[in-house]
């Protein structure tokens, strides 16, 4: 994320950034399940507890030490069987010693908040709705494209030159509205193919180290990975786009801050971040079928991973870090400016797509978070770093990990596999990133899912 594109003032940064049976029965055991939060929460209890695939003790506690109902440092059984203890680290003092309290107490915006009316969904028909007035938000009511990409084999991407273990990289070319192209790279590893496809979503002005080093550790354990940028960035910037008003003439690429001319009420620029996810996911279900599709995205990737995990059911895992918050919390953190979002990240850009998805007084966001993890071999884990030198900083989010893992597990029946939600506090660096720590943890969450080839 850019300073520039939130707030209109150019600075640097490192990234842009119901059914009336069960469901009322549902909504009946809501006050019972979740009613004791604020309870914990007022007694200084931390909000990391565990879910079936992330244990307690990580960073956002400092503890340094995992521990579950199973066992200190061993994940619960069930999911996959006993799972090997996930990995912990302390927090990074030397980078909290440069830090004020506010990144290490909750904000005063969060007092007197009750987070369980703020997330509306009390039943799975309340997802699939949310997700068809999403759906006929961006595509106006046409359904998720069924379109295929056209492909270019055995191209050389210098990008990724410094990656080893590949066997094959294409080129995957989506071909969106006004002429603008999105273009996607699909790096096939030289290890025996472990039938599960990894997307990695890049952010906007984010280096690539984070992307190469994660895609690595990806290719190293028989990953498929497709590799994205966001629209007019990396390698898909420099392209002209076509003038809304005179057809034919070509104008200038824009920022996302400039894409308010093309918005209207038969088209959505948000397709432009989310229709490559669609058309590439159909190719490799038309072509090779992948067991499990996982995603995973930094800064703007983080909100295209939550945006997207929420609205299409083919994602099984995601891991969106430091992408976003709810709409309640933005202004609270400790750096309100980046972390109230880039223009595709507001509800005054969008407000027809953001009002979709929730009901009420719900917030969006927490509702998409609902929304990644409940079905069958499905679970998100949301990462977000307490010292980010960017965006989404602070502890805020403390507020909401409970809840909203809670509410998950409701909807799941208490099952595991079939939905699960957690948050990883990252409080081992300052950086803008996927640290070393958070990257071996979602590897951890990868290796230990249960997944059926």
């Amino acid at each position: 994320m850019t300073t520039s594109d939130m707030s209109g003032m150019p600075s640097p940064s490192k990234g842009e950034g119901r059914g009336a049976g069960a469901g009322a029965s549902r909504r009946r055991m809501l006050g019972g399940v979740l009613g004791g939060i604020g309870v914990a929460l007022a007694a200084g209890v931390p909000a990391g507890t565990a879910h079936a695939g992330v244990p307690r003790g990580s960073a956002a506690t400092g503890s340094g030490a995992a521990g579950t109902a199973d066992g200190p440092g061993t994940a619960p059984a069930g999911h996959g069987g006993k799972r090997a203890p996930r990995p912990v680290a302390p927090v990074n003092q030397e980078a909290a010693a440069r830090f004020g309290p506010e990144y290490k107490t909750l904000p005063p915006a969060v007092a007197g908040v009750d987070i369980e009316p703020l997330i509306g969904i009390t039943d799975p028909e309340d997802i699939t709705a949310r997700r068809r007035r999403m759906t006929d938000f961006i595509w106006k009511g046409a359904g998720l494209p069924t379109t295929t990409p056209t492909v270019e084999t055995g191209v050389t991407a210098p990008d990724f030159a410094s990656l080893t273990g590949v066997r094959r990289i294409d080129l995957l070319t989506v071909p969106l509205k006004y002429r603008i192209t999105a273009k996607v790279y699909d790096l096939l590893p030289r290890k025996p193919w472990n039938r599960r496809l990894a997307l990695y979503h890049n952010g906007h002005g984010e280096p690539f180290d984070t992307m190469l080093r994660t895609i690595q550790a990806l290719l190293d354990r028989g990953y498929r990975v497709m590799a994205y940028a966001m629209p007019f960035h990396h390698w898909n910037g420099g392209q002209q786009i076509e003038d809304p008003k005179n057809p034919g003439t070509m104008l200038p690429s824009p920022s996302h801050r400039e894409l308010v001319p093309w918005e209207s009420d038969t088209f959505s620029t948000l397709t432009f971040f989310l229709e490559p996810l669609v058309v590439t996911l159909n190719h490799a279900q038309a072509t090779y079928r992948p067991a499990s599709v996982e995603m995973l995205g930094l800064s703007g990737g983080g909100w295209t991973t939550t945006v997207y995990a929420a609205l299409d059911p083919r994602i099984n895992h995601s891991y969106p870090a430091a992408g976003s918050l709810p709409f309640f919390l933005r202004a609270a953190s400790p750096k309100p400016s980046p972390t109230t979002g880039d223009w595709e990240q507001t509800r005054a850009s969008f407000p027809g797509f953001y009002s979709s998805i929730t009901a009420g007084t719900a917030d969006d966001y927490l509702e998409m978070y609902v929304m990644a993890s409940v079905g069958e071999n499905r679970g998100q884990l949301q990462v977000l770093n307490r010292f980010d030198d960017c965006c989404f900083n602070g502890v805020s989010h403390r507020v909401y990990q409970a809840p909203v893992r809670d509410r998950v597990a409701l909807l799941a029946g208490g099952r595991p596999e079939r939905g699960r939600w957690d948050l990883l506090e990252d409080a081992t660096h300052d950086d803008h990133t996927i640290s070393p720590h958070a990257l071996s943890v979602i590897l951890w969450d990868l290796d230990t899912t249960n997944v059926t080839t």
